[in-house]
């Protein structure tokens, strides 16, 4: 939601790409891909139906719409919208889904469905009439997918599974067998579309994504592969003035199988369209694999990208004006399209549903049906009456003092609001926790809400708004930083180089789960640290964290268990790890106190501090010692016998070396080794001896807990 902090000071929360608009609200608002707020056209909703989903529609001469259903319980209908949106049955079908409307040019309805769908023909007196019925053709298709009606009358069938264009004569009998126009080796025939003069039949396929030209005044209407798209399947086709072909694709290229078709009658199920057709319900919503992608055709044929919608499905296509429309989903908007500037576009209307399937238009702009929920919306030619956005909601993470807002574009044309609170859903059920909308002046500073957690801005745009950016600047409240954890290892040095393999390691690592503060979710605990062992050093490690994101320095402290003062050992440190020569501390038993400031990017007047004391820990540089060895040699056997003491760690352990020989592991009395004096007894026998190979030597040394040794010799004859 906004970029991540790094120092205290003034900040600034911009919302100036598309990305940062979309999360906002867009109220009668246009959003360009270049980052640009303008008005946009007016959305009108004309009818919010009962159906969960709408499928296609045939706007009427006298402002009415007809609207085909889908997946309802029972089957299908036919409905018609009147202007104000009264809604009535026209007719219904068994079929679950009504994929596509046309008018004959004897003013009856046409109507196909799917899947087992048949072509129905109702005429004044509503009764539904079918004029053809896939299974008593030879290919038996079972998807219906789109309706043509030629200037001569002749009724045109895309057809799927297998794919398939019928013609039915105009005026032939019921029960005629209709023409096999055209036969393809993909899954379906999934949109139709006739040029200006009705001579010739564009048509988009699902399997391989091709896009063919068939001529219908010529002889064997021999169809041509006029393009080959990088997606599996065409859903829709549209034409502008100039001859220029657009069509959308969905999908990757991998064939997909046909999906299982949908539970009646459950309103609840959310859809998606991953499968040929698109119309075939699946109970999740889902993105097709790769998006969408929409193309220009030029009328010499040239192939041009104009966008790739990586997240969203393209459904419709329509020209209106100087402009390409495209119904989306899965999130129900409808983007503009310039084709003179190829992979620009305009989000100039939220549908308030999931998905915008199709659309036709009237003489007042582009009318819209939508799936979940099932609504009829007109995108009209004139611009909204209300143009507002509302931006997201930014989370200054605590107290913010919230300053000028500095607005980029056309600012006379564009009223700007804000306002604040400390709660981030101001919608909790709990009433209104914010402060109202207050109006921002130019340059005014700092903004007329209170101080609090959380903002949000609100521009209403006049006519011949652009709204390009807005910047917020604020000063976050400073908080203290957090020390977390200090761990410090005796006998452990971190140099200011490491060489590239230390000839000796240590691990100076946290506790797992110390009694420190939880660590925030987006950070992780630092791993262990390989310092180089070194008998004569300290290293203390700790973790520290400021809230506000400030740069910290450090200071080390040391005292004796006991002492009441502390010692500086360092400070002015920006590293999280610090070692130092044992010999600054006498050997005794320390602690060591870690304090943390914001300074570096505060006022010393501001700046704040936090502290953390480490556990208890030894130092313990002096070796231990040896009272003094006695040793004899007496009936073959050679004994020895001392005491070693240390005065700040228990004795580890001691070995012993007669002539030089190898060291051997000598236990105390009472064999525990776990005090700071510990009595020893060497008793081995001995090989016989002669006057002349008659001395010995005897050789012993002494270890504490940390690594101190003393050895001492006698020699017996």
């Amino acid at each position: 939601m906004f970029p991540a902090l790094r120092a205290q000071g003034t900040q600034q929360w911009t919302t100036q790409r598309f990305e940062d608009f979309e999360r906002g609200t867009a109220t009668g608002v246009a959003i360009r891909n270049d980052g640009r707020l303008e008005p946009a056209p007016h959305l009108e909703t004309i009818a919010s139906t009962k159906a969960t989903y709408l499928w296609s529609l045939l706007p009427q001469r006298d402002g009415s719409t007809l609207v085909g259903t889908g997946v309802a319980s029972g089957g299908s209908q036919l409905l018609r919208i009147d202007p104000k949106g009264a809604t009535t049955t026209v007719a219904d079908f068994k079929e679950l889904t009504v994929t596509a409307i046309a008018q004959a040019p004897d003013g009856s309805t046409l109507v196909a469905t799917a899947p087992d769908g048949k072509v129905y023909r109702i005429g004044p007196g509503g009764k539904p009439e079918v004029i053809f019925d896939p299974t008593l053709t030879a290919e038996k298709p079972k998807y219906l997918w789109s309706l043509a009606v030629t200037p001569s009358g002749d009724i045109l069938v895309a057809a799927g599974a297998p794919a398939a264009i019928y013609r039915i004569a105009h005026g032939a009998a019921l029960g005629t067998k209709p023409e096999l126009l055209f036969q393809s080796g993909d899954q379906h025939i999934r949109t139709l579309l006739l040029s200006a003069d009705g001579n010739t039949l564009f048509a988009g396929s699902d399997g391989s994504g091709i896009v063919y030209r068939i001529p219908l005044n010529t002889p064997g209407h021999k169809a041509f592969a006029l393009y080959t798209a990088p997606k599996h399947e065409i859903t829709s086709l549209a034409l502008d003035p100039a001859g220029n072909l657009y069509l959308a694709a969905i999908g990757d290229r991998r064939p997909p199988a046909l999906p299982p078709l949908p539970a009646a009658g459950e309103p609840r199920i959310s859809i998606t369209f991953t499968q040929p057709g698109s119309s075939v319900a699946a109970p999740t919503n889902a993105l097709v694999p790769d998006g969408s992608e929409i193309d220009r055709i030029a009328p010499d044929d040239t192939p041009t990208r104009l966008l790739n919608l990586r997240e969203e499905i393209t459904y419709a296509l329509a020209w209106r004006g100087n402009a390409l429309l495209a119904a989306t989903g899965n999130r129900g908007h409808i983007y503009r399209i310039d084709p003179s500037r190829p992979g620009s576009y305009t989000d100039v209307a939220h549908t308030e549903a999931n998905q915008a399937v199709a659309m036709a238009a009237t003489a007042n702009g582009v009318r819209i049906v939508t799936a979940n929920s099932g609504r009829l919306l007109e995108l009209q030619d004139t611009p909204a009456a209300d143009s507002t956005y509302t931006s997201d909601v930014f989370d200054g993470t605590f107290a913010t003092q919230w300053g000028r807002a500095e607005l980029t574009g056309t600012r006379d044309r564009i009223d700007l609001f804000a306002r604040s609170g400390n709660v981030e859903n101001n919608r909790s059920g709990l009433g209104d926790l914010w402060s109202d909308w207050q109006p921002v002046r130019p340059d005014q500073t700092p903004l007329p809400v209170p101080v609090a957690r959380y903002l949000q801005w609100k521009a209403v745009l006049h006519p011949g708004a652009v709204l390009n950016a807005v910047a917020v600047n604020y000063l976050q409240r400073n908080v203290p930083p957090t020390v977390e954890d200090v761990v410090v290892q005796p006998g452990a040095r971190v140099p200011s180089s490491s060489p590239a393999t230390p000839p000796t390691t240590v691990p100076v690592t946290f506790r797992a789960n110390g009694t420190s503060a939880p660590t925030p979710p987006a950070e992780i605990t630092p791993g262990p640290l390989l310092a180089q062992r070194d008998p004569k050093a300290v290293t203390v490690r700790w973790i520290a964290r400021d809230p506000n994101g400030d740069d910290l320095m450090f200071a080390v402290y040391a005292r004796g268990i006991g002492e009441q003062t502390w010692r500086l050992l360092k400070d002015h440190i920006s590293e999280r790890v610090y070692s130092f020569d044992s010999s600054l501390l006498p050997d005794g038993q320390y602690e060591i106190r870690i304090v943390a400031s914001d300074a570096p990017v505060h006022s010393d007047a501001d700046a704040l501090t936090a502290e953390r004391i480490s556990e208890p820990f030894i130092i313990d540089t002096t070796p231990p010692t040896i009272s003094p060895l006695t040793a004899a040699l007496r009936d073959g056997r050679l004994t020895a016998a001392f005491e070693a003491h240390d005065a700040t760690s228990p004795i580890s352990h001691a070995e012993f070396s007669i002539d030089a020989g190898p060291w051997q592991y000598l236990e105390p009395i009472g064999r525990l080794s776990d005090s700071l004096a510990e009595h020893y007894l060497l008793d081995v026998p001995m090989a016989s001896t002669t006057p002349s190979a008659g001395e010995h030597t005897v050789a012993v040394r002494v270890f504490d807990r940390n690594e101190n040794t003393t050895s001492a010799k006698a020699l017996v004859r």
